[in-house]
C-alpha cells in the first residue's frame, strides 16, 4: 500500500468518525454520563499526545534538569495557569525550549 493511500484512508476514517457524532445528534439519545464526559475528550487527547514527548523525548523516561522539552512544558504550564493566554503560553514555551541548555 502506498503512503498516500494510507493517508487518504486515515482521513476518510477520521472524517467518518467525526461525522457520525454530528449526524447522530438529535436522532440518538446519548446517556447523561456520556454527555457529561464529552468536554474532557480534547484535554485527554492532547495530554496523551504531549506528555510522552515531554517525559520521554528519546523513548526513555528522562526526568532531569537537562531535558529541555520537559522544562519548556513546565514553563508553558505555569504561563498558561497565570496568564490564561494561548499566545503567551506558546511564546514562553518556545523561548524556554530555545534557550535551555542541552
Amino acid at each position: 500500500m502506498s503512503v498516500w493511500l494510507i493517508m487518504a484512508l486515515c482521513g476518510v476514517v477520521t472524517f467518518a468518525i467525526r461525522l457520525s457524532f454530528i449526524a447522530a445528534e438529535g436522532k440518538v439519545a446519548f446517556p447523561p454520563g456520556f454527555r457529561r464526559l464529552l468536554p474532557f475528550v480534547p484535554v485527554a487527547t492532547l495530554t496523551a499526545l504531549v506528555i510522552p514527548e515531554l517525559l520521554m523525548p528519546q523513548g526513555v523516561l528522562w526526568l532531569a534538569w537537562d531535558n529541555a522539552r520537559l522544562m519548556a512544558g513546565v514553563a508553558a504550564i505555569v504561563i498558561a495557569a497565570t496568564t490564561r493566554s494561548v499566545p503567551w503560553t506558546l511564546v514562553g514555551g518556545f523561548v524556554v525550549l530555545g534557550v535551555w541548555p542541552f
